[in-house]
């Protein structure tokens, strides 16, 4: 039997007046389990903290756990605990239990005071407002920064990165950039379109504006996409294949399990042509550049050799 891989968090959870667990937040996540000494201090620290806000009717109690990475989440503090391990860089997007998260996490009004359940938000609207509170969005996630800062990542635009994103040191997300949760960097990457759940980018990697890449959540796929070190997506591409190290896909070409490639270096055909496979094929190959042929239209791969993209260092530091 393998050893469990637990994680420990002592931290803030927010309950609205009907009893709805809206949130938890862990300032700390560690893979260590403390000592009763560490553990009572860290909930005297996060003690000082709770207490009532009647604006918002909600509850802020300390709360303490561990949790089995390898189980599927059990409560919506758990799920919280395990957005956390992965936006503080303890575990990789995809290395651990994620199973029925959803079920565990109630759609929320998200403020620049804090969670507030939803009812209460159309209730309270009155006095949120005039105690300048406003509603910035209503989901089940909420924003990466309103409960981890990153360490030497810059995000320019809050709203796109949720809660349970992992961004490595060096990642820059612009503007259009989007992270999803259980999804993220693994390096100093850029990061100008969509990283869709379980995506994992690899480092020194440049995602275009405006592109997108495939997850799991809807539309039926089962392959988790990832993308190698030095590539670059480009504006307005998107990919539903793996990219190994060192590739790049053409600008506004988008790459799916079964869209049909020919292979340009391979060998000539009887006919004179050039064979012709799926993506589904080419998923994780490196170094190989992705092209649409501007007088035939067909999608195109070539073997190419060299650094797929170099970031600017001044971009990421």
């Amino acid at each position: 039997m393998t050893e469990a891989r637990t994680v420990w968090g002592t931290g803030l959870s927010t309950i609205a007046g009907d009893g709805t667990v809206l949130d938890a937040w862990f300032p700390e996540v560690s893979t260590v389990a403390p000592t009763a000494a560490d553990a009572a201090a860290a909930l005297v620290t996060v003690d000082a903290l709770a207490g009532p806000d009647e604006r918002r009717n909600v509850i802020v109690e300390s709360v303490h756990l561990q949790i089995d990475l390898d189980a599927a989440p059990t409560s919506t503090v758990d799920a919280y605990l395990r957005l956390h391990a992965l936006s503080h860089l303890v575990v990789r997007p995809n290395e651990l239990n994620l199973d029925g998260i959803f079920a565990h996490l109630p759609n929320v009004a998200w403020t620049n005071a804090g969670p507030v359940h939803p009812d209460d938000a159309a209730r309270l609207r009155p006095l949120l407002q005039r105690a300048g509170i406003q509603v910035q969005g209503l989901d089940k996630f909420p924003r990466l920064t309103d409960y981890v800062q990153p360490t030497g990542v810059r995000i320019a635009d809050a709203s796109r990165v949720r809660l349970g994103a992992h961004l490595s040191p060096g990642t820059t997300v612009m503007h259009e950039g989007f992270v999803n949760f259980n999804a993220g960097t693994l390096g100093a990457s850029m990061v100008e379109g969509r990283i869709s759940q379980g995506v994992v980018v690899g480092d020194g990697s440049d995602i275009g504006g405006g592109s997108s890449i495939m997850g799991t959540l809807s539309g039926g796929g089962s392959h988790r996409v990832s993308i190698g070190a030095r590539t670059l997506l480009g504006a307005n591409a998107g990919i539903g294949i793996s990219l190994g190290d060192d590739c790049v896909v053409e600008a506004g070409l988008y790459v799916t399990a079964g869209t049909k490639i020919v292979l340009v270096d391979g060998p000539a055909l009887p006919g004179g042509g050039r064979k012709t496979v799926k993506g589904a094929d080419l998923s994780g190959h490196d170094g190989l550049l992705f092209r649409r042929n501007s007088l035939s239209g067909a999608v195109e791969a070539v073997r190419r050799a060299g650094v797929g993209v170099t970031l600017n260092e001044a971009l990421h530091a």
